[in-house]
């Protein structure tokens, strides 16, 4: 995550939950909080980190979670991932994903759809390694968008 942010961790904090008549409920509740450790210092990252900071800490902690409880369940789905994220950060992105994709591909039922904008993410993942084409929605000359295949090593 950039040069200054070792890690991230989800720190869950035990709350006191009061029912609507405000006496104390018997079942527990629990703050989450997304932190992050920088120069060994643990910090909430709320208010203290960058929208692409931000972006990132979503995929990773969205990955940890599918890679905890979807362990059957072999579809990631990533949305724009690099919106809002510097050039250096969208290679790391795409190289770890490259090494998830690595690691999965002994699972039968693995997929990782990838939605972006940005066809250098696709090249820094070295996509090529894994897929022969990709689908590239563009619109024609009647402004209709249309779906088109395209061969995975024609990436510029």
């Amino acid at each position: 995550m950039g040069n200054d942010v070792e890690s991230i961790m989800i720190r869950a904090d035990p709350g006191a939950s009061k029912s609507r008549a405000g006496t104390l409920k018997t079942r527990r509740s629990y703050n989450y909080r997304v932190v992050m450790v920088k120069n060994g210092v643990e910090l909430d990252m709320r208010g203290r980190c960058s929208a692409g900071q931000k972006v990132l800490a979503s995929i990773i902690i969205r990955l940890a979670l599918a890679e905890c409880f979807g362990l059957n369940f072999g579809m990631i789905t990533l949305d724009e991932p690099t919106t809002n994220l510097d050039e250096e950060n969208i290679e790391s992105l795409a190289k770890a994903l490259n090494k998830i994709i690595e690691m999965r591909s002994v699972q039968s039922n693995f997929q990782l759809i990838v939605i972006t904008h940005d066809e250098k993410f696709l090249r820094y993942m070295n996509a090529v390694e894994f897929t022969d084409h990709y689908f590239k929605v563009v619109r024609d000359e009647r402004l209709h968008s249309t779906i088109n295949k395209v061969k995975i090593n024609t990436l510029e």
